[in-house]
């Protein structure tokens, strides 16, 4: 699979322009993990970081869920990977933990967030609040997105270049 990233238009309107972003950090995610080997993917940076590409996968598909499950539709699927003896269980993996069910529960996740979001507009109230009760509007939520696959293609990017060398925007 070859990752393509697009970014939005420099004239989009508001909403494309916050689901252009969103889906280009999605899509640089994905880049960083191209071509790699199973073994690669569950390489972690350097000790004692528990940081992997595999893990960022994993850690992105529980994000997902979280923001366009949890909080937007105020719906409790439970969580994918972690748990509360192990709250970084995303980062965790066993042997039969794969980089193809990882892959394939993200890009679930992603059409889930993407179909649940549809409907609503920038404005709209998530029905889930914060744990101090606010609520949040789908704008906030994008941009929270964003800022969080922006923060974790951060980390993606050391992760790789320790990995094999590739470095890129």
């Amino acid at each position: 699979m070859t990752v393509e990233r697009h970014e939005p238009a420099t004239t989009a309107d508001e909403r494309s322009m916050l689901e252009g972003w969103l889906d280009y950090h999605r899509q640089t995610l994905a880049w960083k993990c191209e071509g790699l080997t199973e073994t690669q993917l569950r390489t972690a940076s350097v000790e004692p970081s528990e940081l992997t590409l595999m893990g960022l996968v994993r850690h992105m598909a529980e994000v997902e869920r979280y923001w366009f499950h949890e909080i937007l539709l105020d719906e409790d699927l439970g969580v994918l990977y972690s748990s509360e003896q192990d709250p970084d269980g995303e980062f965790h993996f066993t042997e039969q933990d794969t980089w193809q069910e990882a892959l394939t529960t993200w890009q679930a996740e992603i059409a889930r967030a993407r179909s649940n979001a549809a409907p609503l507009g920038l404005d709209d109230l998530a029905k889930g609040t914060s744990r101090s009760g606010e609520p949040f509007n789908l704008r906030w939520i994008y941009t929270h997105m964003i800022e969080e696959y922006a923060r974790h293609n951060g980390h993606a990017d050391l992760v790789r270049e320790r990995v094999d060398g590739a470095t890129g925007d």
